[in-house]
């Protein structure tokens, strides 16, 4: 097991995670059915649903309580990061007690897509109620949120009009101005992916190097840290997804305030192709004990009630057309969405990294 493994949340049939060290993990997984061995592997449960996710958000409890009131099926949950996962159920193998998988970007469950992991999910309300261009063509996963990657900047020094797409972000008037996260961020891979899939590899090697002729300084810390350096003056333009500007805007701390204060948004390409959402999404795996659970878990996230949840509880933007019952999302307003699939994303992440690589951008 890799150090991400060091300390595990649990979630076991009780509404609190349960975090302990990597030995009680081990032990407590063993016992509860997490940890299968080759001569023993796991068995069905009519009411339980092992879910393996790296979506790390306590406001998502609400929907893992919901789900089993509705159903009446408890959610066993091990949470690590999205790689470290995919590491741990291409190892179990088919004795993996996993039923689904939920992770962050397009990216990733490519990754898990390409391992084989996932079996096709054939379901009406999926279909139904997942934009195509949200979901595998073959129904191996599913993107049941969004987040925009939107360009922010210091209205003190900028106007929305000067950085109106993508391309703004490689214009030589932005010398020494530019925040953004480094090459290897899956947000990244997969936004670069996407000009791959419009405008082709070379297109994308031209804007990536104008990108890196404009930092303001060498890739570093998350999104939040690019929102916070533009309120500092440390650069006047940053790239980061919608949901953590949104978090800043509801939050009641005033040095989140102070950063909204200072910091405008634009949501980029409107007048082309759109704006780049990545998601957040799960898929059934081949080998699910309870594979019937597991796609009435998927269609619950699917319902309006849950992607409610979504955006009320971690300010991402619902990937059907549920209500919002969110201030800042509601004052960012409504914006074209780029209508590629999702699935090219991860298609390109491959090329998309030797680009990166070849623009200097680390």
């Amino acid at each position: 097991m890799g150090r991400g493994w060091k300390y595990l949340m649990i979630r076991v049939m009780f509404n609190k995670p349960l975090v302990i060290g990597l030995a009680g993990a081990v032990a407590l997984a063993v016992g509860l059915g997490f940890l299968a061995t080759a001569s023993d592997a796991p068995a069905a449960d009519e009411q339980v649903l092992n879910l393996y996710s790296s979506r790390h958000y306590q406001t998502d409890e609400a929907l893992y309580t919901d789900f089993t009131d509705q159903t009446g099926i408890e959610i066993r949950r091990l949470e690590a990061k999205g790689d470290e996962l995919l590491k741990r159920m291409s190892a179990e193998g088919a004795n993996s007690p996993a039923d689904v998988f939920v992770t962050v970007d397009a990216g990733r469950l490519w990754r898990a897509e390409q391992a084989g992991l996932f079996a096709p999910v054939e379901s009406e309300i999926l279909d139904e109620r997942i934009p195509a261009n949200l979901r595998h063509p073959d129904g191996l996963w599913f993107g049941f949120s969004t987040r925009a990657r939107m360009i922010f900047y210091d209205q003190r020094r900028f106007e929305a009009a000067q950085l109106a797409t993508y391309g703004s972000l490689a214009d030589p008037r932005l010398r020494g101005e530019v925040c953004i996260r480094s090459s290897g961020n899956i947000y990244n891979l997969s936004l670069l992916g996407s000009i791959i899939a419009h405008d082709g590899a070379e297109a994308a090697e031209k804007w990536a190097a104008g990108v890196v002729a404009n930092f303001a300084r060498p890739p570093q810390g998350g999104d939040t840290d690019q929102l916070r350096a533009v309120a500092a003056g440390e650069c006047g333009v940053a790239v980061a997804n919608s949901y953590y500007f949104a978090r800043l805007m509801n939050s009641d701390d005033p040095a989140d305030q102070a950063v909204v204060e200072h910091v405008g948004w634009v949501f980029p390409d409107q007048a082309g192709h759109g704006t780049h959402v990545n998601i957040s999404g799960a898929g059934v795996l081949k080998t699910a004990p309870n594979p019937e659970n597991a796609r009435k878990f998927l269609e619950y996230l699917a319902s309006d009630r849950a992607q409610t949840l979504f955006a009320r509880g971690n300010n991402e933007y619902p990937a059907t057309s549920a209500p919002l019952e969110n201030p800042a999302l509601e004052t960012m307003g409504e914006f074209r969405v780029d209508s590629l699939n999702v699935s090219s994303f991860g298609t390109n992440q491959t090329e998309a990294q030797q680009v990166f690589d070849r623009a200097g951008w680390r």
